[in-house]
């Protein structure tokens, strides 16, 4: 007999949660490109939902610095300008390196669950799935954040790859040689993680957001 916790009704997500999860993803993926304007009526129809939800949705959405509401016009997508790509990777590279230090005590049992997310990223790239590929990528980041222990530090960090996935990480995954020079550079932090040396760490780290800012920039 199927356990009332993982029944469909169950576990079925929110008529909110659904505008919510359909229009992220929309605007992260560039359906809807930054400086467009969204009616509540035009979110309802393409995500199934009555407009009540699609309120709650964007209402989210504005907290997280996705949207501008205005009544009785709808949603603007924020565009993207220069000074939120800096203050994105600053933010990024601030989280990233408190996270390295703080697990470097621990980074014996660190390696082995950033070695399987660097194999994963591996066989997705041989198997050309850049979606699979994109997934590991951020799982091997977001692992460094997790283990540092601090859950308000780690939902930032997501929201953070949110936003640069909006700024056009996806052209930048897509773009020939990224995906050999990102397996190199995680490599050389597996590779960091094996000595004594807490500023070799550091400066792996460091150095692999320092790459991706400098990409994303090229490409505004």
């Amino acid at each position: 007999m199927t356990h009332p916790t993982t029944s469909p009704r169950a576990t079925a997500p929110s008529a909110a949660e659904r505008a919510y999860r359909h229009l992220k993803r929309a605007i992260l993926e560039q359906v809807y490109p930054g400086g467009s304007l969204i009616s509540e009526g035009e979110i309802a129809e393409a995500a199934g939902v009555s407009r009540t939800p699609v309120r709650e949705a964007l209402l989210r959405l504005e907290a997280e610095g996705l949207v501008a509401l205005y009544p009785k016009r709808g949603a603007l997508i924020r565009p993207v300008s220069a000074r939120e790509i800096a203050d994105v990777i600053e933010a990024r590279r601030l989280v990233e390196l408190h996270a390295a230090e703080r697990v470097w005590p621990r980074r014996a049992e660190l390696k082995g669950d950033l070695a399987r997310w660097l194999t994963e990223m591996r066989q997705a790239h041989a198997a050309g799935d850049v979606t699979a590929l994109m997934a590991a990528d951020r799982a091997f980041h977001a692992t460094v954040v997790e283990a540092a222990g601090n859950e308000i530090l780690a939902e930032l960090y997501h929201r953070l790859r949110d936003r640069q996935l909006r700024m056009g990480e996806a052209s930048f995954r897509l773009s020939p040689g990224w995906a050999d020079v990102v397996l190199a550079e995680h490599a050389g932090q597996l590779a960091a993680l094996d000595g004594d040396d807490l500023r070799a760490w550091l400066d792996a780290v460091g150095a692999h957001v320092d790459k991706a800012a400098t990409v994303l920039r090229r490409l505004r």
